[in-house]
């Protein structure tokens, strides 16, 4: 069964998940979700040997939300790993991310290569840092309209979303999925109407997250979004952060999944970086995993997949 308890780690009070005994796998999850979205994983990689332990991480669910806007920094969310790692009494991980959490974890990799057993990163691929700020660029390709510079004017997005947190994740969750009708688009938004407009409201919810799933989901921002989107608020700032690895290549072993409808890997760059990823990555375990039908949603979308690849990669690393 899956335990719940609140450890401090690198000045806040984070909310764990855990499961399982062996060597420790840390999943960490995205925007907008919670250590939830790893339901799906726990009994999976427990039964096949292992130590799981998903974080509401900084700024979501029972985790501490801090007010400024800077204590959501790359390194503030890698230091989070390592002080949870030496809270939960572990030397070194296993840390697996999705959405957000990819970054976070493939960052712990790059970052602290001591301590990481392996990696596995689910939607966004292994970091590759630009030749200028990544809301710049996107502000210059997208006039303003990618989600991230809409996501980065304080307090509109916050405001927009917690009018009506249901709806909008409910909203969010489908239109990013593979089950949303049409062609996979780069995710703009008119400032003048919001994000959620242009999006469909599904009456009914696919089989892989429930009303249920929803529910708890929602439950997990009854405090707001703030603390989740200071994530975004902090991109150009990381870009700078991340200075002395530029060139830096992930060596710990590696594993890479997404899906072929997931907006994620089709921004600009991305497909041509994830095709020379093998060329780039002297210990990627095996070539990307690209799973037909799947949106952004990975391991919700197609647990069964996901759950037989991490768990190969896992043990090929034992």
């Amino acid at each position: 069964m899956i335990q719940h308890r609140t450890v401090d780690v690198n000045g806040i009070r984070m909310h764990i998940a855990e499961q399982g005994d062996g060597p420790l796998v840390v999943l960490l999850h995205g925007f907008p979700e919670s250590w939830h979205s790893w339901r799906h994983q726990f009994g999976p990689l427990a039964d096949a040997g292992f130590r799981v332990v998903a974080p509401d991480q900084r700024g979501y669910g029972r985790t501490d939300h801090p007010d400024d806007v800077d204590a959501y920094t790359i390194l503030h969310l890698v230091g989070d790993v390592v002080g949870l790692i030496h809270a939960l009494g572990e030397e070194q991980v296993f840390v697996v991310g999705h959405d957000w959490g990819a970054p976070v974890a493939w960052h712990t990799a790059l970052l602290r290569p001591d301590i990481v057993r392996g990696v596995a990163g689910l939607s966004v691929p292994p970091p590759s840092r630009g030749a200028e700020p990544p809301l710049v660029t996107m502000d210059k390709k997208f006039g303003g309209r990618f989600y991230w510079n809409y996501f980065n004017r304080p307090g509109v997005a916050d405001a927009e979303f917690a009018k009506d947190p249901r709806t909008a994740l409910r909203k969010l969750f489908h239109s990013a999925s593979g089950d949303a009708p049409g062609d996979t688009k780069q995710p703009l938004v008119d400032a003048d109407e919001g994000w959620l407009a242009a999006m469909p409201y599904p009456e009914v919810l696919p089989d892989w997250f429930t009303e249920e799933d929803l529910d708890a989901l929602t439950e997990s921002f009854s405090d707001g979004f703030t603390g989740a989107l200071n994530w975004y608020r902090n991109l150009d700032r990381n870009w700078e952060l991340t200075a002395p690895w530029d060139g830096a290549d992930v060596t710990p072993p590696a594993l890479y999944i997404y899906g072929d409808r997931d907006p994620v890997p089709s921004f600009p760059g991305t497909p041509e970086f994830i095709e020379s990823l093998p060329a780039r990555m002297p210990n990627l375990h095996r070539r990307p995993i690209e799973l037909a039908g799947c949106g952004h949603w990975t391991q919700q979308e197609r647990p069964d997949e996901v759950n037989a690849a991490l768990v190969d990669f896992l043990r090929a690393c034992v």
